[in-house]
């Protein structure tokens, strides 16, 4: 069989119930609802890390965390680390493209230097469309040089504060352009291919919208947060009081109105470029013989139990994201995939459409036949949180916190850990899908909570034993051994 082309379409900061396939009734997304229709919708997809630069480490090696060993923000690939688009191109011959936000290791790492595996024949970088703007490898700059100068200036004097980024020179436009003009390169190749178009939005400071889109939100239907009815553990307490956006408690409820509604509108553009992309498949005539996938690396909480942005709090707006494929022939139009899929299993989706052994990544499972078959090896998807973002100092938390997540089809437990002590959350997401009341400790789930905290201690038993030793060792050999038997 051919390889298929394979287009990857990933956002930042998104979480699973702002698109239409979702149930969601406030944010346009006519285009992505399109895509999910006539594929599948994947109902339960969570992240393995809350914070992009794990998250994303995770989906394009194929391995959970302590595989990659990336546990925080400002944390490096290790150099070994091969991702999975170059096995892609050295072993099934895809000629291969990036055209936006990469981050699998820190921003400052990956400003100066490539990762030696990361597989790209194409590399045009950026991880948002202020910083890192004199990189060699920021692709944006470069374009916005050539097409934009006045606008690449005001990026440079005021940075995030440059506000609605006009729709001609939004990042997220830019990366929609050099996505079809890739696509239509490749129109009269044999060679299949594998492009990452990897967008900036809806990620904070949620203000970068192209002012003629903030009329497609209506704001009468933007939902009040979540408010948890039950005590929350002292690590939530902790991100609630010093989340690098600011404290709840700062902010009016006009302001966190304007701040939903901000990245609503984000939402709703990124919407139209991703539909820009697929007509321009359709138009090279390349739809039937392209997977196409569509992902974002973690959620927001907008609010929600008294949070912003991402951090420890492993609640389904920062873990739970959209996730549709579509491969016509293969993935039957509206099929809605209630097994549970991770960020991870991206890698051996993509390697096995091509062909390729999965050997490399063997806990990330295909894709294509999870939705076929509605099922999965694993009896929980877990996602581990490493002291892994910042505060509002800007420096990692201390006392460090980790928080380890176990969900199943209907329950979910967070192990909370700091300073020696700990604390647990159990929601039943059949009943409480917001998450607003803790049954952790409650006699009546008490087997629930104890076949969960068993997945939790399998994963930090496997995390433990395949940590890198910080001792060295000096090991005898044949001649320096003792003899210790006595009979």
């Amino acid at each position: 069989m051919t390889p298929p082309n394979i287009l990857m379409i990933m956002t930042d900061q998104q979480r699973r119930d702002t698109l239409g396939v979702y149930g969601c009734d406030w944010i346009p997304t006519p285009n992505l609802d399109r895509l999910g229709k006539a594929g599948a919708v994947f109902e339960r997809c969570t992240v393995d890390n809350p914070i992009c630069t794990p998250s994303r480490a995770s989906i394009l090696t194929g391995k959970p965390v302590p595989g990659h060993g990336v546990e925080r923000v400002h944390d490096n690939l290790p150099p070994d680390e091969v991702l999975f688009t170059e096995r892609l191109r050295r072993e099934a011959s895809y000629r291969t493209a990036l055209f936006g936000k990469l981050h699998v290791s820190s921003r400052l790492k990956e400003e100066h230097e490539r990762h030696p595996h990361d597989g790209f024949d194409i590399y045009e970088w950026c991880l948002e469309p202020s910083v890192a703007i004199g990189s060699p490898f920021n692709g944006y700059t470069a374009w916005l040089r050539e097409t934009a100068p006045d606008f690449l200036a005001a990026l440079q004097r005021n940075g995030r504060g440059e506000l609605h980024h006009p729709e001609a020179v939004h990042m997220s436009k830019w990366a929609a352009d050099r996505t079809i003009a890739f696509i239509q390169s490749m129109k009269a190749e044999r060679q299949p291919f594998f492009c990452l178009m990897s967008l900036f939005d809806p990620h904070d400071p949620y203000e970068d919208y192209p002012s003629t889109f903030r009329d497609r939100i209506d704001a009468g239907k933007i939902p009040d947060p979540v408010v948890s009815r039950t005590e929350q553990p002292e690590c939530v307490v902790r991100e609630q009081q010093g989340s690098y956006l600011g404290r709840l408690g700062d902010f009016s409820p006009e302001e966190i109105r304007k701040i939903r509604s901000g990245y609503a509108v984000s939402i709703a553009f990124l919407d139209e470029q991703v539909g820009r992309v697929l007509s321009a498949l359709d138009d090279a005539g390349l739809t039937e013989d392209t997977l196409v996938i569509f992902l974002s690396d973690h959620g927001d909480q907008l609010g929600d139990h008294g949070l912003f942005v991402k951090g420890v709090a492993l609640y389904e707006p920062t873990v739970g994201v959209p996730l549709l494929l579509r491969w016509p022939g293969r993935i039957a139009a509206g099929t809605r995939c209630t097994a549970l899929a991770q960020g991870h299993d991206v890698a051996a989706t993509c390697l096995a459409a091509a062909g390729l052994s999965t050997q490399s990544c063997p806990q990330s499972e295909d894709l294509v036949a999870m939705a076929s078959q509605n099922t999965t090896r694993r009896s929980s998807a877990i996602c581990a949180y490493r002291n892994s973002g910042v505060n509002e100092s800007g420096s990692f938390w201390d006392p460090s916190m980790q928080a380890t997540m176990a969900r199943d089809q209907r329950f979910k437990l967070t192990l909370y850990s700091s300073n020696g002590s700990s604390e647990r959350e159990l929601y039943d997401l059949q009943t409480d899908r917001q998450e607003t009341t803790n049954l952790s400790g409650d006699p009546a789930y008490a087997t629930t909570e104890l076949m969960l905290l068993n997945d939790i201690a399998s994963f930090l038993q496997h995390e433990a034993a395949t940590a890198t030793p910080r001792a060295t060792s000096s090991i005898p050999n044949a001649t320096q051994r003792l003899r210790n038997r006595i009979k």
